[in-house]
């Protein structure tokens, strides 16, 4: 180890001087490519135990706690200043730490009076910030503690108990409960609710419901607004209960909700938000209609309902769907039944009509978490499916792409909804 430090160290004073005459980047590319090489010449792996990249975080954060001792006491190392308080450096102690790259083993100045609380690694502080994110974006794509530990043992060679590995991930709860409260923008063009079953083992396994609403903000930008479980199936009653929650959390408006056909749904939006226009998701209403046919005519079925759900008005939709239903037998009255809650959207442009006819923009993060909760199976109780579902929507987009593409999917439709909604669309500051 210290072979592979002393040679940083001489190629620090090397590069000073190259310094002088090349930009800053190009050098700190020759100081890398030099360790690099040095480690190649001493046998010295890249990653792994005694590896480069661990010597490389010991050499710094020891260079960062000596430089915060010497802050704190406002000398440097053998300066006799500190010599007239009695307050000087104190020797060191060993600790371990585990960082992103494994374990690494570093030591700690102390002074005197034992005043000296270091920053980049606090006192009892085990983990480095960047495991503890490493550990909850595990958890968050649906691995148990169990496979979490033996994950990192396996990788980095760290050994970190299934207990250290739960309470990192409680953490997120502080977090969860920030957000679920958190206030919502006075109005949002469309709001997108439905909701996913996940399986509780209280007592014995059963389904339960989590109840999800995303929203679209008049930015273009996407908006999980909470998360909630339910008793039982799904029901209207309780998503009265969220919408109105959502209702006292600051949204005054809604010009657009999209759902399933859930008996009852429309007339709880339409207490919460009167002027709300309630759009029946026409995939749902697709999916539905295979019930009534055999596996082999469903692509068929399909293809006769697209004239329908296309047509220019209502009064061309409704004679479609009579043709269809010469067609294919008139077995299929969940389309009449919600034939209210389906043609609104016929009467606004392609543009309006491309992004609200279906709730696709839910089911993706729905497909999401369904995937996270099939790997964990079951739960054992509600606050472990929310907390592993709040997990899961808080890692969709980890590096921002999403947002962007969004943003550039919705622009179109926005402005449709500006002067579709003249005077109710109006932009808010978060």
């Amino acid at each position: 180890m210290s072979t592979v430090i002393q040679a940083s160290t001489e190629i620090d004073l090397e590069g000073a001087a190259v310094a002088r005459k090349k930009p800053e980047d190009s050098t700190d590319r020759e100081l890398v490519a030099r360790l690099v090489d040095q480690a190649r010449v001493e046998g010295v792996e890249l990653a792994g135990e005694n590896g480069l990249l661990g010597q490389l975080t010991k050499l710094v954060l020891e260079s960062a706690l000596e430089g915060e001792i010497t802050d704190h006491l406002g000398h440097g190392k053998h300066e006799r200043s500190g010599n007239e308080t009695g307050n000087t450096r104190n020797g060191s102690r060993s600790k371990t730490v585990l960082a992103d790259v494994g374990p690494v083993e570093i030591s700690v100045p102390r002074n005197r009076d034992g005043s000296f609380e270091p920053k980049i690694v606090r006192k009892r502080q085990r983990r480095l910030s960047g495991v503890d994110e490493m550990v909850i974006s595990l958890a968050a794509r649906g691995l148990t503690t169990g496979e979490i530990s033996a994950h990192l043992a396996e990788v980095y060679g760290a050994e970190v108990s299934k207990q250290t590995i739960s309470t990192i991930i409680d953490k997120v709860l502080d977090g969860m409960a920030e957000w679920q409260n958190r206030p919502l923008d006075p109005v949002y063009p469309v709001i997108f609710i439905d909701a996913i079953h996940v399986k509780l083992r209280e007592g014995q396994v059963a389904n339960r419901p989590i109840y999800i609403a995303l929203a679209v903000t008049v930015d273009g930008e996407r908006d999980i607004l909470g998360l909630w479980a339910g008793d039982g199936g799904e029901g209207a009653k309780f998503w009265l209960h969220v919408l109105t929650e959502i209702k006292n959390r600051g949204v005054t408006d809604a010009l657009m909700v999209v759902c399933d056909g859930l008996k009852g749904l429309p007339q709880a939006i339409e207490t919460v938000w009167p002027q709300a226009v309630v759009q029946t998701c026409v995939v749902h209403l697709l999916r539905a209609s295979f019930r009534y046919a055999a596996r082999q005519h469903w692509d068929a079925i399909a293809k006769a309902l697209k004239p329908v759900y296309t047509a220019p008005t209502e009064a061309a939709a409704l004679e479609r769907f009579y043709e269809f239903t010469e067609t294919w037998g008139g077995k299929y009255p969940l389309w009449e039944d919600a034939w209210a809650e389906f043609v609104p959207f016929l009467n606004f442009d392609t543009e309006i009509r491309r992004v609200i006819c279906s709730t696709n923009a839910i089911e993706s993060v729905n497909a999401r978490i369904r995937r996270v909760v099939k790997a964990r199976g079951h739960f054992p109780n509600e606050q472990a499916a929310l907390k592993c579902v709040y997990m899961a929507i808080m890692s969709l987009d980890p590096t921002g792409k999403g947002r962007k593409r969004w943003i550039t999917r919705w622009k179109a439709a926005l402005n449709a909804f500006a002067i579709t909604f003249d005077g109710r669309l109006t932009p808010t500051t978060r």
